[in-house]
């Protein structure tokens, strides 16, 4: 799926550089088709990283995609330039008389926080409620989906005895699920958490679905119904190095981290890890695009208000 995004985003010369499509603003509109209006909500410090990676993703596909960066206003980065901040990024009041196929919220490091400590949280219950009647379908990645599921739903996130760092085996437990279509029985996904849900809380409420789950990491994915709502536990979006990097820099920091599981060769650190979630990340992405946004977003984007969550595809 060609990719449109500020030509001048650092993520554009990354991608150009893997043979990743790109498309330019002039050769886009003159496409005779409506393009896929992403929203990115990007919590994550690292942005330009986190902006790569989502959008190596969500161009990998065969339709026209236009990608936004949405910031909340609570909150100033400390790791991206201001200029990057002012150049690509919009805030809530710019956008919310808006309406988009598909947004992705990201997650963010204030996991130990309760979540109405977290200083934007007014404003990402507001983004979140909006979400509901101004996207057809939203995918919230390992913090957001235990914000959203505590937001919309009341479940509650749980303390681990220590931080879950890995890479971990995942099965497909909802059988029918078009987000898992063409994945292998066992696949490989990247967590990085302080904190879970419980399956059983997860399971208490009829309106959700559990997907697909890991014996060591839990609860991995989540659906409403129709997929207007998705909720990913994990990070598939992880470049090879992000958990050693993340590791690294909290056993800089003097914190007691363990080596994330099964991610460098013979559980040796000096040694560089190898990427195995790499094909199902990029299937996850697909399958999200192609059946839960472009299959069933109205062409009259506009309309999205007027669907139910039930309407559409099922997850």
């Amino acid at each position: 799926m060609p990719i449109m995004i500020p030509g001048n985003l650092p993520a554009a010369k990354t991608l150009e550089a893997e043979n990743i499509f790109v498309m330019s603003e002039q050769r886009a509109v003159t496409q005779h088709i409506r393009p896929l209006h992403l929203l990115i909500l990007n919590l994550m410090p690292t942005k330009i990283t986190t902006e790569t990676q989502l959008a190596r993703l969500l161009g990998n596909t065969p339709l026209q995609i236009e990608m936004e960066l949405l910031k909340v206003t609570g909150r100033t980065p400390k790791h991206t330039p201001e200029e990057h901040m002012l150049a690509f990024y919009q805030t809530f009041d710019q956008v919310r008389d808006r309406y988009f196929d598909g947004m992705v919220i990201t997650g963010a490091p204030v996991e130990l926080l309760a979540f109405e400590e977290v200083e934007y949280w007014d404003e990402l219950c507001e983004i979140m409620e909006w979400s509901k009647s101004h996207v057809h379908s939203t995918f919230h990645i390992c913090w957001a989906a235990q914000a959203a599921l505590y937001y919309h739903y009341g479940i509650r996130k749980v303390l681990l005895p220590e931080k879950l760092s890995g890479v971990f085996h995942h099965r497909v437990t909802h059988k029918g699920s078009i987000l898992f279509r063409g994945f292998d029985d066992v696949f490989l996904v990247p967590h990085s958490r302080h904190t879970t849900v419980r399956r059983e809380d997860v399971a208490a409420v009829p309106a959700l679905k559990i997907l697909a789950e890991s014996e060591k990491a839990g609860v991995y994915a989540v659906s409403t119904n129709g997929g207007r709502q998705i909720f990913i536990t994990g990070h598939s979006e992880y470049d090879a190095e992000t958990l050693a990097l993340e590791y690294r820099r909290d056993r800089d920091a003097g914190l007691d981290v363990p080596v994330p599981a099964n991610y460098f060769p013979d559980d040796d650190d000096t040694k560089p890890p190898v990427c195995t979630w790499r094909s199902s990340a990029n299937l996850l992405y697909s399958n999200w695009l192609n059946y839960f946004v472009y299959q069933s977003t109205p062409f009259e984007i506009e309309t999205i208000r007027h669907i139910g969550d039930g309407d559409g595809e099922h997850a």
